[in-house]
């Protein structure tokens, strides 16, 4: 600013002394770049010692750091050459001790050695003791050693026999001790409980007439009557000297109930002709089929069966004309169905699922067509069609043991049935196959060494086997005993059960169910 003010004053003064003004102007310049230069070297002495001081303090704190990662390094490096010295150390200590081992075994491995060959001076003359006492014994004896060896086996194996058929007995008493007492208890319980009827049904009806004119018209012109009642219905319609009396003939019942009941409309309406006897027996046939589902249906009422299928309750409907042995078929099926329930619930089983199996169970014998299969499969076979529970469907299949057995409702219904079939009165059997049967019993028990004679009692529910003192001993005894229950088990067949009574100085005896 100076400057400026003189260069101003300068100009203004009318240009006298420029030059003595120019030269002090400049003298003054010169002193004021002086004075600058000398303040901007004072202030870069004193920069420079700020720096230098702060490069020398950093240079003490990495120096400072440095001696301390210096210092940790060292220590652990002590460290690890401690350890390496202390493991050197136990490794040393250890091939000492491997070398005191090694040093001991092959001790141990001379004595062992030396033990050895002594073990086998002292086996060889051991071998040749005992060949010299084996022949001296077999001098003393009279036999050789395989022989003395078999003998001895022999009698190992009688006493073995022995005490196995000893055992048996025991184990089989001990558990018809436990299990039979309330196995009878239950089966007693179920049949007390059980309402029973007496077999009464026939392959033949009788039907009445009032008088001997009805005969004649029945029978017709040339006997076109008679033969058009027959073709139509399948039955033999027998008119003989009986007084007031026809006899329908043929096995399948409800074909016998169509002709009786066609019968009875016919000579009631008094119009007896093949058109007439044509439209009667279709009117017939129709009412019975309604007949037989409305006895199905009754049934399951009565019995607490529900939901089941419409063909099935048809067929529980047909056994109502259908029998057994003499036993009709429905009645037995549902003394079956109760037996099956009270046993059921005696034991903690559903008694809703035994009671639907033990009515269902003979169903294969009133199929619509007739397969060439055991009622029990064909009855098990329809069941799963039309969806039954699968424990249902195994007891129907197996209460014949013509299939498995997979569910504990299958031993209830074949027991059941075999109660309700075997009870006394329950069925008739022809007498033919009843002697057959009895005599196949004792022939069988003929078959066996040692038996003397045999007696089928009590209508062939027993068989006594005597036998010769002399050539069976007791535990033969029991064992034919078992033998021939087993073989009459498994190869005849007969309602309840066989008692088989072999007789010597004891009794043995046993069941073949």
């Amino acid at each position: 600013m100076e400057i400026l003010f003189i260069v101003i004053g300068v100009v203004v003064g009318a240009g006298a002394g420029i030059a003595a003004t120019t030269t002090i102007l400049r003298n003054k310049l010169l002193s004021k770049s002086q004075q600058v230069l000398k303040d901007a070297e004072e202030k870069g002495e004193v920069i420079k010692k700020e720096k230098v001081l702060q490069a020398k303090e950093k240079y003490l704190q990495m120096k400072s750091e440095y001696d301390k990662q210096v210092t940790e390094r060292n220590s652990k490096l002590q460290g690890i050459e401690q350890k390496l010295k202390q493991r050197e150390q136990t490794l040393a200590q250890k091939v000492e001790d491997l070398q005191k081992k090694s040093t001991e075994l092959k001790i141990a491995s001379d004595n062992l050695n030396n033990q050895i060959e002594v073990l086998n001076k002292r086996q060889a003359e051991a071998e040749k003791i005992y060949k010299q006492s084996v022949e001296k014994l077999e001098h003393i004896a009279g036999m050789s050693a395989d022989e003395a060896k078999q003998q001895l086996v022999e009698m190992m194996t009688d006493e073995a026999k022995a005490d196995a058929s000893n055992a048996i007995m025991d184990i089989v008493e001990e558990a018809k001790m436990t299990a039979n007492e309330q196995a009878k208890k239950i089966v007693i319980q179920s049949i007390q409980r059980t309402a029973t009827e007496h077999a009464i049904e026939n392959t033949v009806s009788v039907f009445n007439l009032e008088n001997e004119e009805v005969k004649g018209r029945i029978i017709g012109r040339e006997g076109r009557n008679i033969r058009t009642l027959e073709s139509l219905t399948g039955v033999e319609i027998i008119i003989d000297d009986s007084p007031d009396a026809i006899i329908i003939s043929g096995f399948d019942p409800i074909r016998r109930e169509i002709a009786r009941l066609s019968l009875h409309k016919l000579v009631t309406d008094g119009r007896i002709h093949p058109a007439r006897i044509e439209e009667v027996v279709a009117k017939t046939r129709k009412q019975i089929e309604q007949e037989i589902v409305e006895v199905g249906k009754r049934t399951c009422i009565d019995m607490g069966i529900l939901n089941m299928n419409h063909e099935l309750m048809r067929m529980v409907g047909r056994m109502k004309y259908r029998s057994s042995y003499g036993q009709n078929l429905l009645q037995h099926s549902r003394e079956v169905a109760n037996l099956a329930a009270t046993m059921a619930s005696e034991l903690g089983l559903n008694p809703k699922l035994a009671k639907r199996a033990g009515l269902l169970h003979d169903i294969g014998k009133v199929p619509d067509s007739e397969p060439d299969l055991p009622h029990a499969i064909l009855g098990m076979k329809l069941a799963e069609k039309y969806k039954e529970h699968p424990d249902v469907c195994n007891a129907i299949g197996a209460h014949h043991d013509e299939t498995e057995m997979t569910s504990l409702i299958a031993p209830i219904i074949q027991v059941c049935d075999a109660i309700s079939g075997a009870r006394p009165g329950a069925r008739r059997e022809v007498v033919e196959a009843y002697i057959n049967r009895l005599n196949k019993l004792e022939e069988m028990a003929m078959t066996y060494p040692g038996v003397v004679k045999t007696y089928a009692i009590q209508a062939g529910r027993e068989l006594r086997v005597i036998v010769g003192a002399d050539k069976i001993n007791d535990i033969e005894a029991n064992k034919l005993s078992y033998d021939l229950s087993r073989q009459i088990q498994s190869e005849m067949t007969y309602p309840g059960q066989i008692k088989v009574t072999v007789i010597r100085e004891t009794r043995a005896v046993n069941y073949a169910k």
